[in-house]
């Protein structure tokens, strides 16, 4: 499983033009899903993307959590992270999870999030979304959690 977090004073999701998500200060995380992810993988995502420090204490060092600024969580669910793109110039998709099981495993982390943090938001799996937001930083982390 990997996610791309960026720290954001603001996020948004919209679909056909609805906004479906939002947040404020917090985490914006796009996440996608390789063959071979299993549950035990988005529980240790989850898990990571709580506790992972990227907010500045009051000296200014990163030490402080999504948890301890009690920080919105907006989810992006984006298959094309798990692209293959080692040769040529377009990219495979080969690693990607077949999407019933990308989309019942970010499911499973949607809920452990709505689970374990107060303010959560999502796009949608499979829809053409449009994602806006400003980057405080700029701070961007690509986190894997890698199948067995």
């Amino acid at each position: 499983m990997i996610a791309v977090l960026q720290r954001v004073t603001r996020a948004s999701v919209s679909v056909a033009g609805e906004r479906i998500g939002e947040i404020a200060r917090g985490l914006l995380v796009l996440v996608g899903v390789e063959q071979g992810d299993r549950r035990a993988h988005a529980e240790r995502m989850m898990e990571r993307l709580l506790t992972y420090r990227v907010f500045a204490d009051a000296e200014g060092r990163m030490n402080r959590s999504l948890a301890d600024v009690d920080g919105g969580l907006l989810l992006v669910p984006q298959f094309t992270l798990a692209a293959d793109t080692h040769k040529g110039t377009r990219p495979s998709f080969s690693s990607a999870a077949p999407p019933d099981e990308g989309e019942r495993l970010f499911d499973y982390l949607l809920g452990l999030a709505g689970e374990r943090h107060a303010q959560v938001a999502a796009g949608r799996f499979g829809a053409d979304m449009q994602v806006e937001l400003v980057n405080d930083g700029p701070v961007t982390f690509v986190l894997r959690v890698a199948p067995d």
